[in-house]
């Protein structure tokens, strides 16, 4: 029988914890259990495999920035891991709320550990109880991936392999392309359907209940596999079952739609772009992947904990936004080409950042349009400057595309001076150069807590326009005014009038590095 969740946190090891579920309750309740792992690396979710209740300290927590802490969420989510169990205590008084919202979107159930209990015995006690399920596991998905080897060898189309694995796991499963198209699906033997068709439908149960796994095809992600077990099935079952098919579905794939010349044309040019790998073969990579090598377009860069589920839902914008385009997805980053419109360069580029903003993305993503290249021989270059404005531009709370609302969605267009100095200045050359523009503000702003370089900067960002400054800081114009004249006075006096005018501007954008 499924050891879940629930059982779990009433276990006589865990519960002098006093567990307490903080997030995804409704999901928490049909969670089953593969094992119990505990770990303090921020970094785990790579090393997972799907089922586990995690088990931490919290001790990495404590001194981790918020977006980190959001996107351990979100990845350990992605990975399929069952449950998140955080310690709470001196170090870590509780759960920061940013994890608790983000585990509710992700259904990820978040529990907290009021007090301490030795984790090894915990995972001692548990997985002892757990280890023969999952023998008999294995050996049921190694039976049923050797039956649809069967099944494919003898011809047998994609949906009577699928049926193999719903009749094995109990499951409804169902295959499907990366844009989402059904490639094929099949019903366990004896699927009971509900009783009440028009009965609606637990968003949160069914999640608890499916199982994805992508499916890749000569290292191209080409299908994602998902089984959805009845309810009281055994979700354990069909994740190790799944898992175990992944080859043979991949062979059965390949057989029958073998990724085009296009697409792994197109997934070669963006690792060669990215490896900065010699012209030549740029040069003929481009024309077997679609975009002219004469091309105009732009790189784009995506850090997401679901690069790999947004893959086609950029290519379908950047399709719409240009005439061709190349994706690939590497861990947490989905690396992308677009071609542009001869004519339409700027407007076409233009689409592309809009249709990133509205793009629904997993907390904690964040992405960058690199300027346009001409050729592709020049497409490493604006991959570069793409990454370069990431860099630059995460944290900088008092840049214009963060005051402007425009959110995860970086234009290096907007980083150029940024870019400029992080090639052209080391660190202690920016930081002198800061210095001696601004030095006075800096001590000023130091001192009394104020923020006299960001209202230079809005001021200078606007053309110097002090009604438009007054209303981007929420201001009373004579409050502007008075800032200004303190501001004039700690730089020796107006400078649209003293020709420093480019230099203090150039500053105060210096400073949010």
């Amino acid at each position: 029988m499924p050891i879940r969740l629930e059982d779990v946190l009433k276990h006589s090891t865990l519960t002098p914890a006093d567990p307490v579920i903080r997030a995804a309750a409704g999901v928490a309740a049909q969670t089953q259990l593969r094992w119990i792992h505990s770990s303090e690396v921020l970094d785990i979710a790579p090393l997972l495999g799907g089922g586990e209740l995690l088990l931490t300290g919290g001790q990495a927590l404590v001194t981790a920035t918020d977006k980190r802490r959001i996107g351990y969420i979100w990845e350990l989510a992605e990975r399929g891991v069952a449950a998140l169990a955080i310690e709470t205590g001196t170090a870590l008084p509780s759960i920061p709320s940013s994890m608790v919202g983000a585990a509710e979107s992700a259904g990820l159930p978040l529990i907290e550990l009021r007090k301490v209990v030795p984790f090894v015995g915990v995972m001692e006690a548990i997985n002892s109880l757990l280890v023969s399920e999952s023998a008999a596991h294995l050996q049921l998905a190694d039976q049923a991936s050797h039956a649809m080897a069967v099944e494919l060898a003898h011809g047998g189309s994609l949906d009577r392999i699928l049926a193999v694995l719903a009749d094995a796991t109990g499951a409804e499963v169902v295959l499907t392309s990366n844009a989402g198209a059904p490639l094929a699906s099949a019903l366990p033997a004896g699927f009971a359907a509900a009783a009440d068709p028009g009965a609606a439908v637990d968003a949160e149960e069914d999640r608890a209940r499916t199982t994805h796994i992508d499916v890749s095809v000569r290292g191209i992600p080409s299908a994602r596999l998902s089984l959805l077990t009845q309810a009281g099935g055994d979700v354990n079952l069909a994740r190790i079952a799944g898992n175990r098919s992944v080859d043979i579905l991949a062979l059965a794939l390949l057989q029958r739609m073998p990724p085009g010349l296009k697409e792994m044309a197109g997934a070669a040019l963006i690792r060669a772009v990215d490896s900065g790998t010699n012209n030549w073969r740029l040069q003929q990579l481009a024309p077997a992947a679609g975009i002219p090598p004469a091309a105009q377009l732009v790189a784009i860069v995506i850090r997401s904990p679901g690069s790999r589920q947004l893959r086609t839902a950029v290519e379908q914008l950047l399709d719409r936004a240009g005439r061709h385009s190349a994706s690939y997805a590497d861990n947490e980053q989905l690396l992308a080409l677009a071609v542009l419109r001869t004519g339409r360069t700027q407007e076409d580029r233009n689409e592309i950042l809009a249709g990133l903003r509205t793009l629904e993305l997993p907390e904690g993503s964040i992405s960058a349009v690199g300027p346009v290249a001409s050729g592709i021989s020049a497409a490493p270059w604006s991959l570069t400057e793409a990454r370069l404005t990431l860099d630059v531009g995460v944290g900088d709370a008092l840049h214009p595309a963060a005051r402007r609302g425009i959110g995860p969605v970086l234009d290096a267009e907007a980083f150029a001076l940024e870019r400029l100095a992080s090639h052209s200045l080391d660190e202690l050359q920016r930081t002198d150069f800061v210095r001696q523009q601004l030095g006075a503000l800096l001590e000023h702003d130091e001192q009394r807590h104020s923020t006299l370089v960001e209202t230079l900067r809005v001021w200078l960002d606007s053309g110097c326009n002090t009604a438009q400054a007054a209303r981007e800081l929420h201001l009373e114009r004579q409050s502007m005014h008075q800032r200004l004249q303190r501001i004039f006075s700690l730089c020796g006096g107006d400078p649209r009038s003293t020709g420093r005018l480019a230099a203090l501007h150039l500053a105060t954008r210096l400073a949010g590095l």
